[in-house]
């Protein structure tokens, strides 16, 4: 090295040009001399045995002359490619050396070539990943990465890396790097519908819908075999970066993963749209993403207790690969592999935010088809109660992690479907899966009424219009729960209205009884408006919302009571004026066999003060049970104690709803 920096140096510039190209060029020929069998006898030559590992040989010590040289060059040079470039370029020593690196001769050369690789592309500030005498070895390179029983992962990944950050700073040599042709487009698309198609197949209608079994792994492969989808274990196949990418992202080293999934993430969030479509269309990405996270989905065992599930906190996908994870905290059977998916949905999130527009619409719209529509759903349409009540807690925990307004999308069209007419009456084919899950709320299990609950609680938490336009807004748009000809302003200071009158007197009167059961509603029902499971065989013209509060405080236990006002609490915040008219105004004249929450709610006081009647000192008991469930004194055994839980509730949940209503009234009214 310093006799190379002598020469350049040198007062006579076209003599230090040609020393220095000279140097460089002893320097590349020795390495090549060191593989030659047939150069033994050269000058250069210091290995004498074949099987000696390249470590013991000059080559490593070369490779860094020649960097080393490279680099000082380009400060030297400025604009102008140098002597020695030029001769990397023209004797197409990237070429030999990947070569070399393929053939492992000497052994371990790979890993020295592709550490070389990394340290040109990284150190070396010009252009260069156009050229082809540089993308071409690039290329070959990357396909030597991700192999079977590979020992070179940690270098692989530090290389893709490079490669990566590269094409971040000049996005326009994406093309290159990707080796996107016509046929291998048309490959990548079919490839990439088939999975899509067989991911859904299956998932169309409740009787295909297979019950998996318990242990996990049984589980895993049943799940792989409808999602199309390998054990991770298995090689990487097809070849290009994003495949060699996706397949070191699954590594046993923490660090090789998350350089791997670094790297992805830089391709993934370059912002022009045409990468985006390249990215998209040329490329397995959008599969191998949701063939990943559906794996992940898979490996969770079916035995984890809903409660563990609804307790993770979350993490930052960085957070998997680091040593200060939250996972010691949250420690119980299952919870790795329940860290793991939602780790990797985190990165899913991230990925769809940061890609433009066109890529991160496919990405969701995969994620969809093959996990959602070709996994969860089966599983939530099963006959099995175990089964509904772990998957609906895990779909319910995916909710509150998803916040990728294109992932968010694809979620409520699963969820919901994408209908915005009102609904009619008993209509259970327009969406399969939303007609169950708001069955489910109302399910003979407790377990799985407070479990889907939490589901619709979560996703009326997101900043969608179309959950809360599906789940409530479409079946208020007409108001066919106010009686025809009552006004808007009578209503609420009781002007001139015989049958305002009437109708206050009956809703002031606690024990009052349905006067209209025949009546329709309109041929709609309001809010979420399915025949429970208790009283499907006795169908009526109420909504479910009225069913589960009408159960509330009587028969329900505490647990669900909670999650019943705590839904309609959530629905009552809202600011819509016909919402907050039906949840909210004790005034509204309400048509005949209609219910609104006030009027449910006077009928449940009513028959509790029936009730609780009959239970001897039941202030004091009241009282004793406040105390317990505020943690105040031990819980001790007494009679009634689900009523008087629920008497509790109501209490609670009536002062919430006065507070809402109050809040929500304008300044001047308060």
């Amino acid at each position: 090295m310093l006799f190379f920096l002598t020469f350049y140096t040198s007062k006579n510039p076209e003599k230090s040009i040609t020393a220095s190209k000279k140097y460089f060029a002893i320097i590349a020929q020795k390495v090549y001399l060191c593989h030659n069998k047939e150069s033994f006898n050269c000058m250069f030559v210091s290995c004498t045995d074949e099987s000696r590992p390249v470590k013991q040989t000059d080559i490593p010590w070369c490779l860094r002359q020649m960097l080393d040289i490279l680099v000082y060059e380009e400060k030297q040079q400025g604009e102008e490619t140098g002597p020695c470039m030029e001769y990397l370029l023209q004797h197409k020593l990237l070429e030999t050396l990947c070569t070399l690196g393929k053939a492992q001769y000497p052994p371990g050369m790979s890993q020295q070539v592709m550490m070389f690789f990394s340290k040109v592309l990284s150190q070396i500030q010009k252009p260069v990943l156009h050229l082809i005498n540089v993308y071409r070895p690039v290329q070959k390179l990357i396909n030597l990465c991700g192999l079977p029983d590979s020992k070179t992962e940690t270098e692989e990944s530090q290389f893709l890396f490079a490669v990566c950050t590269r094409v971040r700073k000049d996005p326009y040599v994406l093309n290159y790097i990707l080796e996107i042709t016509k046929d291998s487009q048309k490959r990548c698309s079919s490839t990439s519908d088939e999975a899509l198609e067989e991911g859904c197949s299956g998932a169309s209608s409740p009787e295909r819908a297979p019950s998996p079994p318990s242990p996990s792994s049984s589980a895993a492969s049943s799940c792989s075999a409808r999602s199309g989808t390998h054990p991770s274990g298995s090689p990487q196949t097809a070849t290009g970066i994003i495949p060699v990418l996706m397949h070191l992202g699954k590594s046993q080293k923490s660090r090789v993963a998350l350089r791997s999934m670094e790297s992805l993430l830089l391709l993934v969030s370059l912002p022009q749209e045409d990468t985006g479509h390249l990215l998209a269309e040329g490329t397995p990405l959008c599969h191998l993403l949701a063939q990943r996270l559906t794996e992940l989905y898979c490996l969770i065992p079916s035995s984890l207790s809903p409660a563990d599930i609804h307790s993770y906190s979350g993490a930052q996908w960085r957070d998997h690969f680091t040593q200060d994870s939250p996972e010691e905290s949250q420690s119980f059977p299952g919870s790795e592999n329940l860290q793991g998916f939602f780790c990797f949905l985190d990165y899913c999130n991230e990925l769809t935010k940061e890609s433009p527009r066109v890529l991160g619409v496919k990405m969701a719209r995969a994620i969809h088809l093959q996990w959602l529509k070709g996994v969860v759903q089966p599983h939530l349409l099963q006959m099995s109660e175990a089964g509904i009540l772990v998957h609906t807690a895990l779909l319910s925990c995916s909710v509150r992690h998803i916040h990728s307004p294109a992932l968010l999308e694809e979620l409520v069209q699963f969820l919901l479907g994408s209908d915005t007419h009102c609904e009619k009456q008993q209509d259970t084919q327009t969406h399969i899966l939303r007609y169950r899950l708001i069955e489910h709320c109302n399910h003979i299990s407790d377990e799985i009424s407070i479990t889907t609950l939490r589901l619709f609680e979560e996703l009326l938490q997101k900043p969608s219009k179309s959950i809360l336009t599906n789940l409530v807004l479409r079946n208020l748009e007409k108001r066919s729960y106010r009686l025809p000809g009552s006004g808007v302003t009578d209503e609420r200071h009781g002007v001139e209205s015989d049958v305002l009158e009437e109708s206050e007197e009956l809703e002031e009167d606690p024990f009052f009884t349905d006067m209209y059961e025949d009546s329709g509603f309109g041929s709609q029902e309001p809010l979420l408006s399915l025949p429970s499971v208790r009283e499907r065989h006795n169908p009526r013209a109420h909504t479910q919302v009225a069913d589960i509060v009408n159960r509330d405080a009587k028969d329900l236990p505490y647990e669900l009571n909670l999650q019943v006002t705590s839904v309609l609490s959530r629905l009552a915040v809202f600011p819509h004026p016909h919402l907050h008219e039906y949840l909210l105004d004790p005034y509204i004249s309400l048509s005949p066999g209609a219910r609104s929450l006030f009027s449910t709610l006077v009928r449940v006081i009513g028959e509790l003060m029936q009730r609780i009647q009959h239970i001897h000192n039941v202030t004091d008991k009241l009282m004793m049970i406040r105390r317990q469930l505020m943690g105040l004194e031990e819980e001790t055994l007494l009679d009634h104690v689900t009523l008087l839980k629920g008497v509790i509730v109501l209490e609670e949940f009536c002062k919430e709803l006065a507070a809402i209503a109050f809040v929500k009234l304008p300044i001047e009214e308060q």
